[in-house]
């Protein structure tokens, strides 16, 4: 089976999902205002806030403690997509990680950046931290895993796991051990005083993808859809659920409720009361995959990260019957045919992060509207890296050219913008044309 390392992007060109529910999803709960599908979601331990990350490169916190739910900050310190956020155990700092490699601690009381871990040389896509919330771990598609002191805001230890990408990492109540899951398939155990490793719990063929405490054994989601509990102190599988029909990307444990979900690329949420280990709750034709999932603090309902610009709520029904499909429309990135070349290219290569309409602000890039005769670096309301606004560069046709032809590391090192080259000169030549006219 080939890597999941662009599953993401590659299942944004699809088509979407159509639904034939008769209910709508609840208005007032969906947490509205990212500018890109949202990747990660995170519920505080009193339950009155949530923070969720984004492909538009920022970290949003939610005020949850009103009946209709608002943001009450947008963070933009990122520079790439956010991968994951989550709470501190104090509930009054959480952390988030993406595609440039940095771990960001922040004050969510304050609504402030505290600190920045760095170190990784690639996405970080798991972090978890102590339930006394003095370590933090982390784990990166550059194979390793890695240990912080969040007191000290130090690093621990750096564990090289293997060559292939990590997707997951859990430490252990007790603080004394760190657990690693990625592309090769198999759960590891590490010493977190020393750095050592332990030993191979478990080996499951397909990559692990995801992993989740309940109470004290591994809940965990693979490639081929599985979800099953892995008991650490016997390194057996304890209990199969239900498979997903596609890779499972999104897991929620809610202890106090005895209560799990698990959601898919397939466009599914299934929940399971632990206690008689039945499914209380199904919820399907989600336009899109499922990447994030998480408990409202009373068990009775669950938000989760799509294909959408928003955190969607779904209240837990065994007979639901929403039509996630019924408000939802083709994504701006979905096109495939039917309009010229340049503006297909503009759909397929640059919607995801830019708008051509000035008044858009919330996407991961700046709006491209009038652009061409435009220095760089140069609208307002847009948090340019360094590189951009020290640059001389001015958008024309030639530099534009330039910049699909050799990438934006090239043109202006230092950018945050992704690797995004073109060399089919036709489709070039259209993109930069539709551009020029916009």
């Amino acid at each position: 089976m080939k890597a999941l390392k662009n599953v993401f992007f590659a299942f944004l060109l699809f088509s979407h999902i159509s639904s034939t529910g008769a209910e709508s999803p609840e208005p007032n709960k969906q947490l509205s205002g990212h500018g890109g599908p949202v990747n990660c979601v995170s519920i505080s331990p009193d339950g009155k806030q949530a923070i969720s990350g984004s492909l538009d490169y920022t970290v949003m916190l939610w005020d949850l403690d009103n009946p209709q739910p608002k943001s009450t900050k947008r963070f933009l310190e990122h520079r790439g997509a956010v991968s994951e956020v989550r709470f501190l155990p104090s509930g009054v700092e959480a952390v988030s990680s993406g595609d440039d490699g940095t771990i960001y601690l922040w004050d969510v009381k304050q609504q402030k950046l505290l600190h920045r871990f760095v170190g990784h040389q690639a996405k970080v896509v798991s972090v978890d931290i102590t339930v006394d919330g003095k370590m933090l771990a982390s784990a990166s598609w550059d194979g390793t895993v890695r240990l912080w002191d969040l007191a000290s805001r130090q690093p621990l230890h750096e564990i090289k796991v293997h060559q292939q990408t990590m997707h997951a990492v859990l430490l252990s109540h007790d603080g004394q051990t760190v657990y690693s899951g990625g592309y090769d398939g198999k759960v590891r155990s590490w010493d977190t005083k020393t750095g050592d490793f332990i030993k191979i719990l478990h080996d499951h063929d397909w990559p692990i993808n995801i992993m989740r405490w309940y109470s004290d054994k591994i809940l965990f989601g693979t490639s081929n859809g599985d979800v099953q509990l892995l008991d650490v102190t016997s390194a057996t599988i304890s209990k199969v659920l239900i498979p997903h029909e596609k890779p499972v990307m999104g897991l929620a444990v809610s202890d106090k409720h005895g209560l799990i979900a698990s959601g898919g690329i397939d466009g599914v949420i299934r929940v399971w009361d632990t206690q008689e280990w039945s499914v209380i709750g199904e919820t399907s034709g989600i336009p899109g995959p499922v990447w994030a999932l998480a408990f409202t603090a009373d068990g009775k309902g669950i938000y989760f990260g799509s294909l959408d610009d928003e955190v969607k709520f779904w209240k837990i029904s065994d007979t639901d019957s929403t039509d996630w499909g019924k408000h939802h429309q083709q994504r701006r990135f979905q096109v495939t045919t039917g309009v010229p070349l340049g503006e297909l290219q503009f759909a397929r290569k640059c919607s995801v992060c830019h708008s051509l309409n000035p008044e858009v602000t919330n996407r991961a890039g700046p709006s491209l509207y009038k652009i061409m005769g435009r220095k760089a670096g140069t609208l307002a309301e847009y948090p340019y890296s360094q590189g951009l606004i020290q640059s001389d560069l001015v958008w024309t046709e030639q530099t534009m050219d330039e910049l699909f032809v050799k990438g934006p590391n090239h043109v202006v090192p230092g950018s945050k913008m992704p690797l995004q080259k073109i060399p089919d000169g036709e489709k070039r030549a259209a993109l930069i044309d539709y551009l020029k006219n916009q």
